[in-house]
């Protein structure tokens, strides 16, 4: 099998240093890959190459992760309305015209605004335990559900947590069958970007928005149900955040959705990355282009 070599790239966007990953002919139909948290475009090191052979395809950093800028959160308005429009000044910046998107986590929220704004653009959405259904999240929520519900100083300093090596660490093992095949540079580097100085207010900053992807859930149902898009949702059944149930819900509005299930955490490619991949090609074959 050819192994397409994979680029590395640096691009000024909205004011804003953007870090993105590349490979794949730029003739190739477009694959668009969006990280969550607590990681980046690094979660994607291993499927880029499974892909890059027939499709074209680009990974960004999201404003305050991995190797794009993040500046202070005084400096930047850390809300997925913002980052969202980073990706599209990005896409408009590349002349994407046609593409696939494959969305994790924040991924989602970002992805699926993408999706609302473009939908001539979307061939296809690959939902990576992304949510979109309020029956998807987790008691794990509760804490920062109480927060915006009561955006608090003493509510604020108990998301700190969320940002620490035990609770990154948490997110990679948690549901993971063989925790050997989890490789600790994922966890260590996420945890070098989150202990820069100043992120932990931009990372509650993010944790506190997210309400407003939560309040947008009706209308990306809406948009499943009016454009039925093809649609695969790989998911680690064992997520701690992001329930089955979430991945069950694009079934109920779109009919074009194939749901498939792996029994693993929250970060399903660290252990089930050929499986997935496979399915992902399947998948991107019968795509329109």
């Amino acid at each position: 099998m050819k192994t397409e070599q994979i680029h590395y790239h640096n691009i000024k966007v909205n004011g804003l240093n953007v870090f993105y990953r590349e490979a794949g002919s730029k003739d190739a139909p477009v694959v668009l890959l969006l990280h969550g948290f607590p990681t980046s475009s690094f979660m994607f090191r291993n499927l880029i190459p499974e892909l890059s052979e027939k499709y074209h395809v680009i990974a960004p950093d999201l404003p305050g992760f991995g190797y794009s800028d993040a500046p202070a959160h005084d400096q930047f308005d850390y809300t997925f309305d913002n980052l969202t429009k980073t990706v599209q000044a990005l896409i408009d910046e590349l002349a994407l015209k046609r593409f696939a998107v494959y969305v994790f986590d924040y991924g989602a929220p970002v992805g699926f605004r993408l999706m609302l704004a473009n939908p001539e653009k979307i061939t296809g959405v690959i939902s990576q335990n992304g949510n979109a259904y309020e029956e998807g999240l987790s008691k794990g929520w509760n804490p920062i559900q109480k927060y915006w519900q009561d955006p608090s100083a003493e509510n604020r300093n108990n998301l700190k947590e969320f940002v620490s090596l035990k609770s990154t660490k948490f997110q990679y093992f948690e549901g993971v069958s063989d925790p050997a095949l989890i490789a600790p540079e994922t966890y260590t580097l996420d945890q070098h970007f989150l202990d820069r100085p100043g992120n932990v207010e931009i990372q509650l900053d993010l944790l506190k928005d997210y309400r407003t992807n939560v309040a947008l859930y009706p209308e990306f149902q809406a948009y499943f149900r009016k454009y039925k898009p093809q649609l695969l949702a790989v998911w680690g059944s064992e997520d701690p955040y992001f329930l089955p149930a979430g991945a069950e819900g694009y079934k109920k509005d779109n009919p074009n959705a194939i749901v498939k299930f792996y029994k693993t955490g929250h970060f399903a490619l660290e252990t089930h990355m050929k499986e997935i991949s496979q399915d992902i090609l399947t998948f991107l074959a019968g795509l329109p282009q």
